[in-house]
Order: C-alpha cells, then structure tokens, then sequence
C-alpha cells in the first residue's frame, strides 16, 4: 500500500506526512521520553508506508478546544508545512472532529489523529474474516461521529480505511443511513463468526493440549519468538501492529508435553476504548488461556511504560489476576544489551516470583530453552495425581491416558489396569467424559 492511495482524486501528492506530536502534562511527576513517543508515531506512520517528512513534539498543559493544539503551534508550524510541501499531517493524539476540521483549514492538508491511523494500519493489516469485521465496525463506529469522510472504503477491494482521503461525501443523512445499516449488518455477520469461533473453542477443548497465548506491546518482538518456537512463518517485520489476527500452532516441549501457542495482536499506549471493544473477540484467546507469556522489549527507553500499558488491557478485559497468578514475563531483545545491563537484569529475573520472569533474544535464540522450561515447569505443577482402574478391554481409555497424561505407575490384574496418572485439571474432565 503507498501513502499516495489515501489521497483524494485529482489531488497531487508528495507522499509526505508530518507529525505532530503534542504531550498533555497532567501532573508534575509524569515521565516521558520524547524520542521514544517520536519514534512510536514515525513507526504508527510507516506502517501503511507514509513518507515521514518531519516531526514536532512538544509540550502543554492544556487541550484546546478548536484546534487540540495552541494557537502559537498552530501558526508556528504553517511555515514548515508549506514548505515541506505534505499532504498529510499525523496529530498523535486523540481530536475531535471540529479540532480535525479547524486544523484542516488553517494548514489546508488532510489531518488524522491517532485514532484514525490505527484504525487504517488495522484495516490494512486484518486478515481473517473476523478480524476485517471487527476492524470496519470499529471504523464505521469512529466515521459516524464524523461525517465528513467518504465512506468508500466500503466498496474497495484493497486493505486501508480511507480517513486520510477520498472525495468527502455531502448527503450527510444518506451517509448516517447507509453507516447505519452496515453497521447493523456487520454486527448480525459478527454474531455468525463468534458462533462459530466459540464451536472452534468447545473443540480445541477436546484436544488434551494447554492453551498458552503470547501478549505484548507492539512490536515487542512476540512474533518473532512465535516463529522461533513453532517454526511459523507469521509476519515478523519491524513494523507496528505487524499481527493483528491470532495465529495459533502445536509447540512440543521438553518433556514431551504439547502446547497450543497463540500470538496475539499488539497493545498500544492510549489505545482507543472503541478497539478494545472490537479486538476483544480476538484476544479471547487470552482470556481462554492456561498460561499468558507477556513479551517485553527490555531494551526500549519506555520498556516499563509499556509493560504498565499492557497490565491495563488485561486490566480491562479481568486477566489482571489471572496474568499473575498464571503468567510469565519474557526480558526480550536482550541481545541489545551490554554485558552489564544483562547481568543485571538475569539477577532481576532470578529474584522475581509473581510473574516469573526469564530473560531472551527470540532473534538469536539466547534463553529460548530456559523459558520452553519455565512453561513445562509451570504446566507440570498445575497437575494432579489420579487413580484409575481400567477394563483391559477398554484399550482406547488405557491409550489416552499415556497420550494425554503421566502414567506414574501401572500393575494389570486380570480384567483390570490400576494406573497412577497426572494429568491435568482440564485432562481430567476431558477423561471423564469419554
């Protein structure tokens, strides 16, 4: 996808972005590293191939109601603007409509806040069925408020949402209506796929595997680690939301024991609520899992901003108990490290109980092993010890527990196998109903 695709036919382009970056200062003890937040948005950017022509971040303590921005910004930047001849200015923020029209007409460029710039990196991105569902809801629901867009995105056949251009639509009623009635029909689709999505769940019950779901903020590298564990091929560039529909595969781990691994899409700081709700059927995954392995990259200058930024999505979908209870946290990317820094942070991992950590580089493979343990450990200590005696002609019973458990001990009399078995809570039910 080129940058040039989001304009408005007729209109030349440079294929330039500039981004604007505004930090609202809510309290004297608020951190932020401005290269980091920068760098974000110049990623948020590139990942629908925008050309980055330059970037302002700034701060100020209060959001104006017309423009977001204050107005000294506002006229500071018209000079570099025109110079730079773009064709669209990225706000890294939040704004309203009327701020989007205000600033739309002071700088005459097409304007897009953050909101709407995720939502053309999901639209480009979502794969499945599901996911190209969940994606335009949550976009119809956003463009509704608006009503100054085109809704033609509706009628491509290409990813991309259509925020950043397209001919602005001026029957605003018909629109309303027309949003209005695919909204309703994307829902009743979204009723089919989650019916069947939860048939898939029931049947991946049966299947006697522990279901252990990958999480992160974006770009943390999970995908990476998913390929390196599972030999995948799932995109793994360095780009920003570079997943976005669950993937999941068969992992075997040390002991023998099976695992079903799932990667996940990537949580984002200010993350709007509209797509948290929309992907919240996709990370169902998470919320069905036995085990959640949260993937940081320790070597960002905001690694623990972003860890508390990921704590508040699972937060919001009630995984925060769950993740610590049931959860492990990968130091990923530690082949970014000096010596020094790394020591360190392997004392820090060894010292840490509620969730455990374990310190890798998914890209070299570095601490790959020590974590497949810390999984097998963590599964293997969720088991229970069971007796059962068995018909020796029941030989479909005597086979699933040595494929679906640890046969501890076994002694045969005439009609009987008595077997000392662990397996699983999750196993044991599936034993019971056979």
């Amino acid at each position: 996808m080129k940058s040039t695709d989001f304009l408005a036919p007729g209109q030349k382009s440079s294929g330039a972005v500039f981004i604007v970056c505004p930090y609202i200062v809510k309290g004297p003890h608020r951190i932020i590293d401005p290269e980091a937040r920068l760098e974000e948005a110049k990623g948020l950017a590139e990942a629908i191939q925008l050309n980055v022509k330059g970037s302002e971040f700034f701060k100020q303590h209060t959001i104006r109601p017309a423009t977001y921005i204050s107005k000294g910004h506002v006229d500071s930047l018209k000079g570099p603007l025109k110079a730079l001849e773009v064709n669209v200015i990225f706000i890294d923020a939040p704004i309203s409509p009327v701020q989007q029209r205000n600033l739309e007409k002071t700088w005459n460029a097409k304007v897009i806040d953050r909101t709407g710039l995720i939502l053309e990196i999901f639209g480009a991105r979502a794969r499945t069925a599901e996911g190209r569902l969940q994606v335009e809801l949550a976009a119809l629901t956003y463009q509704r408020s608006r009503l100054v867009r085109s809704w033609t995105h509706l009628e491509r056949q290409r990813g991309g949402l259509g925020f950043i251009g397209g001919p602005g639509e001026t029957q605003l009623e018909l629109d309303r209506r027309l949003i209005d009635e695919r909204i309703g029909r994307i829902k009743k689709e979204l009723v089919d796929v989650k019916r069947t999505r939860a048939l898939h769940r029931r049947a991946r019950k049966r299947i006697p595997y522990p279901v252990v779901a990958l999480v992160g903020y974006t770009n943390a590298g999970k995908s990476t680690l998913f390929n390196r564990l599972t030999s995948a091929n799932v995109m793994a560039e360095h780009l920003l939301f570079a997943t976005l529909d669950p993937t999941m595969r068969r992992v075997r781990l040390p002991s023998g024991r099976e695992i079903i691994l799932s990667d996940t899409v990537g949580f984002i700081s200010d993350l709007p609520t509209l797509l948290v709700a929309a992907f919240r059927a996709t990370l169902e995954e998470v919320v069905e899992a036995d085990l959640i392995l949260h993937v940081r990259d320790i070597a960002h200058s905001e690694t623990e901003a972003q860890s508390r930024d990921v704590y508040r999505v699972l937060k919001e979908l009630n995984l925060e108990q769950v993740y610590e209870d049931h959860g492990i946290e990968i130091l990923n990317k530690s082949d970014l490290l000096d010596s020094t820094q790394l020591q360190r942070l392997v004392f820090q991992a060894h010292r840490a109980i509620r969730p455990s950590q374990c310190v890798i580089s998914a890209l070299d493979g570095a601490g790959v092993s020590n974590l497949l343990g810390k999984i097998d450990n963590f599964l293997a200590s969720k088991e229970k010890t069971y007796f059962f005696s068995i018909s020796l002609i029941d030989g479909k019973k005597i086979a699933w527990l040595y494929d679906h458990g640890e046969v501890v001990s076994r002694e045969d009399d005439e009609t009987e196998a008595h077997m000392k078995v662990k397996l699983s809570a999750e196993n044991k039910e599936r034993f019971d109903i056979l």
